[in-house]
Parts: structure tokens; sequence; C-alpha cells
């Protein structure tokens, strides 16, 4: 098996299934996780979307040839779920060993009678295993030609980021001297994964392209940003790198965003994706990155934006300002926000963060707006100072959880700044359990691909 896959698994779902695994007996259990599939560049990847455990004595039984196995009835009814739902099945058991797990040759034996029938009843979804260790993991997944992947890592997303691979590898580092502070503070693995790490950035003005300067010296490995608009000579107060010559050319925002990272650190890779990221094309490109910052502030963005984090299990975070005034032009707010989104947790239409009236308005061509009375909207205030807040926090952020440099939190947050009052405020988002997009019940949770993310046709955006 040289081909690898990854899982991506939300930090409650994977909490359930170790508690149930190792539950203090030093005994073996088992469990099957439905998934979601995607394929990027040719990866595999797997996005658990339901957590069914085994009940000792009726669905993990005596093994006739291993020491426990599945029952035949809970494999029948979990395996044509899978099928109905267009789910990936997987069975899991554990083993006792820590750093480093693998399956035993009777394991391998029992995959290779058992799944090619498995597979008939899948109908084109992939099947296959994992087996636990304390903190490894390790793959047999199976497609329908019988072309096996094992695992490369599995991404545990809470508010913390774990990956968990097969075995523990500690690899030697020649980044000290360019990132030797860093280096002092998360170790040459923790510089290692930042330089592996696939950040999304959507938007690249006033705040993204902040957060675009802080990740490259941060010595973030590759950039995806997307951003169909160009410099103009009212961005220069706050588009960090843009020049007067931008301005009158009218360079492309990610252009100077590529520019200013590339500066900070000639080692990255940058995808330069030029269209609204309300563009399947776009969007789908999104689909395999790490970690997503949304710097945009239409709500077209944070619709795609929240389908992205919860269909395809990715953790991100909703950057702002805000300076609002009264009728008579007196300042009357001015805000900075961190609002960080999780597979479950924080979603964006749970706390009415996506305006439906809004939506409709974008949806619009500029002829229709007017037609309809609607006009063109004037541009928000934007401020770099207040920018540059909202930017250091959520990568300050990122760095912490990314690189599990602080403990997992039980409880979410996100976290607003009020400069006239000097407060900042931490609000506890809602949850909706019937939620549609980040319910475990609705369309969209876990799927992958399986189901289409809410964007407009590109031929669509052409003839706007």
């Amino acid at each position: 098996m040289n081909q690898k896959c990854r899982l991506r698994i939300a930090r409650q779902d994977f909490d359930v299934i170790f508690r149930h695994l190792y539950p203090g007996d030093h005994d073996e259990h088992g469990a099957v996780l439905l998934s979601g599939t995607s394929y990027s560049k040719g990866q595999l990847t797997l996005h658990v979307r339901e957590v069914h455990l085994a009940e000792e004595g009726t669905d993990y039984v005596e093994g006739k040839i291993g020491y426990r196995a599945l029952s035949p009835s809970f494999i029948h009814r979990l395996i044509t779920r899978a099928r109905d739902e267009r789910l990936a099945y997987l069975a899991v058991h554990n083993h006792g060993s820590d750093r480093e797990v693998g399956f035993s040759s009777i394991d391998y034996d029992s995959h290779k009678r058992g799944y090619p029938a498995l597979l008939q009843i899948a109908r084109g979804m992939p099947v296959g295993a994992l087996v636990f260790g304390h903190r490894a993991i390790e793959a047999d997944v199976w497609l329908p030609d019988h072309t096996r992947f094992s695992l490369d890592a599995a991404i545990v997303v809470g508010n913390t980021i774990q990956s968990l691979t097969p075995s523990f590898k500690r690899e030697a580092s020649d980044a000290a001297g360019h990132y030797d502070r860093q280096v002092r503070m998360f170790g040459n693995a923790g510089q290692q994964r930042l330089g592996k790490c696939r950040v999304g950035i959507i938007g690249l003005g006033g705040i993204g392209s902040i957060v675009a300067e802080y990740l490259a010296r941060l010595g973030v490995g590759e950039f995806y940003l997307v951003d169909d608009d160009r410099v103009e000579e009212s961005n220069l107060s706050r588009v960090v790198g843009a020049s007067t010559a931008d301005a009158v050319k009218g360079t492309p925002k990610i252009e100077v965003a590529r520019r200013l990272i590339l500066k900070a650190n000639s080692r990255a890779s940058v995808k330069k994706i030029r269209k609204d990221v309300a563009q399947e094309s776009a969007a789908k490109e999104l689909a395999s990155c790490d970690y997503l910052f949304l710097a945009a502030d239409s709500m077209r963005a944070r619709l795609v934006f929240n389908a992205l984090v919860h269909q395809y299990l990715i953790p991100g975070v909703q950057l702002g300002s805000k300076v609002r005034s009264d009728k008579v032009g007196a300042v009357v707010e001015v805000m900075s926000a961190n609002r960080p989104v999780r597979p479950g947790h924080g979603c964006l239409w749970c706390n009415q963060l996506i305006d439906p009236n809004q939506l409709a308005v974008e949806a619009k061509t500029d002829e229709e707006r007017k037609a309809q009375a609607y006009g063109i909207e004037e541009p928000n205030p934007s401020v770099i100072s207040l920018n540059a807040v909202s930017a250091a926090h959520a990568v300050n952020d990122f760095l912490l959880d990314y690189l599990g440099l602080r403990a997992e939190r039980e409880t979410l947050y996100y976290e607003e700044f009020h400069f006239l009052t000097d407060k900042r405020n931490l609000v506890q988002p809602r949850q909706d359990p019937q939620c549609s997009e980040c319910s475990h019940k609705g369309l969209r949770y876990g799927r992958g691909d399986s189901v289409a993310l809410p964007c407009i046709e590109d031929k669509r955006v052409a003839r706007q």
C-alpha cells in the first residue's frame, strides 16, 4: 500500500470513540465510522460524519479466527447505511500500543476475506479499517477497484488541531537559523509542521493582506489566495504591500499578497485564485486546506466559508472590523472581531452572521440592483490598526492551536474588541441542534464531495 489517505474527525467525535476504545480495562473494543470522501490532487480524504459504537457481547463478539470481531448483523446494518447515505465504511478496533500502531497479519487476512464482499454491497463507496493506539492511528482503506490506502495522518479538529500518524517520526530541520527565535518557543517539530501547512485566505484586502504577511513570516509553507479584486487608490492606506504604482496599474490584490509572502518566505508555495470564492471552481480549491481565514466581508463569502468548515471538517476563523456612525455622523461603535469556526461549533448560520436578505441582494448584478432600487452599497469604513488587531489575534490563535501549544478548551468563544468602551468580550456562540449546516443531522456535516457547496456557476459570474 504505497498510496496514502487522510482522515479528518471533529474533536467531539474523536473523544466519543476514544473513550469507548480505552475505558481503562486494557481490552480490545470496536466501532464503525461512516465518513464522507473527497479527492484533491490525487489525495483521498475521509471526513467522519457518524460514530457507531459496538456494544460488547452483542455487536463486538468473540472472533472465530481472531480475538474479537464485529458481529455480522452490526456490519450489515452499517454497510447498508453507508451505501444508502453514500458514505465510506470504516471498522475500528484498538491495540494497547502508544505512539506506533499497525494491523496484525490476522487483521489483514480478515480484510482480504471480507472487504471484496463489502465493496459489492457498498456500490462504489470505499470500505476499510482503522486501528487505534493511544497516540497513533493506521488505516487500510479499499476502493472499488481494490486499490488500497494506508494512513498519512488523522487530523482531529477541535479548538486545537491534533495530527495522529501510524508512527512517531522525529525529522531533522534546517530551519533554526531563519526561525531561531520561533524555534525557541515551539521547537523544530513545530516549525516543520508550519512549513507543511496549507492555509486558505479568502479576501486579500485590509485584513487578509496582514494575515498573509504574518503567516509568511511564521514560515507557513503553502498559501491558497482567493480574491478577484484589484488595488485602487483608496486601498493604499490599509492593504499591506500595495504601492502607488499598484493602484495606477490596478494590480490584483492576490499578486500584491504573493509578492509580500515571497519577500518574507522565499520557499513558500503560493497558489493565486483570482475569482470570487462563491464560484464553485474557487471554493473547491480550498477543500484541501488545513486552515481557513475568512477576511472578506460579503455574505456570499461567509456562506461558502461556513460550508467548507462543516462539510470538509476544516478549522477556520472569520475576521472583521467595524466602524458605525449615527445619522448625524458621530462614531458610535469601533470594534474588531475574531470568530473561530470549527466543525459543529461557531456556525455562522446558527449565530445569525449570514443575512439571507443580503445574500439575495449580492446574488443580483449591479444592473438588477439599480433596477430594483437597491442601489450600489457604499464601502464600509476600514482602518489598518483595527484590521491588525483582528488579524493578530486570529493568527496567534492559529499558531497556538495548530501546534498544540495550549490545552484543548471545553468551550469555543468568539472574541470581540470594543474600543470606544475599552472592552474585550468573549461570546459563546449558540448552536442549533437541527442546523442543516453544522449538525450531524444536517445535510452538509462531514459529507465531503458528495454534496454541492453553496456556490454559483462560473459561467454565471462571467455573464455578470
